[in-house]
């Protein structure tokens, strides 16, 4: 056979083998699901060290920046981000916060995404004065809760829940001012309330791959 048939006909192959694989759908990544056995011993509550399935974040009921109840109904259905932060933080906070905004932008109109931050100091943390924060960093209305409410409360979702609070520091949530729940995780939570990824909130990069991640759990 002529060497120009063979040529011919293993371009045909390649190309063929090329199409498919373009063509082929692409099955979506999967997210890992994180629970306490997953985790670094020193961020689980003693009650919760070996779990190893089956973890969600558990009920909860805060006021927002508009003095609006959100509760875990809020969330039913969405998928949703997580951090903690107080308004008076000069440190790594407004880095956080302007990262946050990249994910609001990017996900405006997803009706089944939305951002909770946390308040780690609630006594200066008023609605009022979340308000006015939400106000000067752009947070819009029904896609961003800025989050206030019981101290104890917040701490304990931090802790048992998100696993941003080692258990040592949520005893002593000193005045405020302390490196209590100083996280700068953002963290990724399903539609059934589960963990689905920990990332660093003051990192472009991390939250480029959380951009990323959120997309592929929007298509689960």
């Amino acid at each position: 056979m002529d060497k120009r048939y063979i040529i011919l006909i293993l371009l045909f192959v390649f190309f063929v083998i090329l199409g498919t694989y373009i063509l082929t759908p692409k099955k979506n990544k999967e997210l890992q699901v994180f629970n306490p056995n997953d985790l670094n011993t020193a961020l689980v509550d003693s009650s919760l060290i070996g779990v190893g399935r089956g973890h969600k974040v558990s009920d909860f009921a805060f006021v927002n920046q508009f003095g609006e109840t959100i509760s875990e109904k809020t969330v039913a259905g969405k998928i949703y981000v997580v951090d903690y932060f107080f308004t008076t933080c000069g440190s790594i906070c407004p880095i956080m916060t302007g990262q946050m905004k990249r994910v609001q932008t990017k996900f405006i109109n997803e009706a089944d995404f939305l951002i909770l931050s946390h308040t780690v100091w609630p006594e200066v943390d008023t609605v009022e004065q979340m308000l006015g924060y939400a106000q000067e960093k752009g947070v819009i209305k029904g896609k961003w809760h800025l989050l206030t409410g019981n101290k104890d409360k917040l701490y304990e979702l931090a802790r048992k829940s998100y696993f941003v609070l080692k258990p040592a520091e949520a005893e002593d949530v000193g005045d405020g001012n302390s490196d209590f729940i100083h996280t700068n995780n953002f963290v990724l939570v399903d539609r059934q309330r589960r963990i689905r990824g920990y990332y660093d909130g003051t990192d472009s990069l991390e939250v480029e791959k959380l951009i990323d991640d959120i997309k592929i759990l929007l298509k689960e």
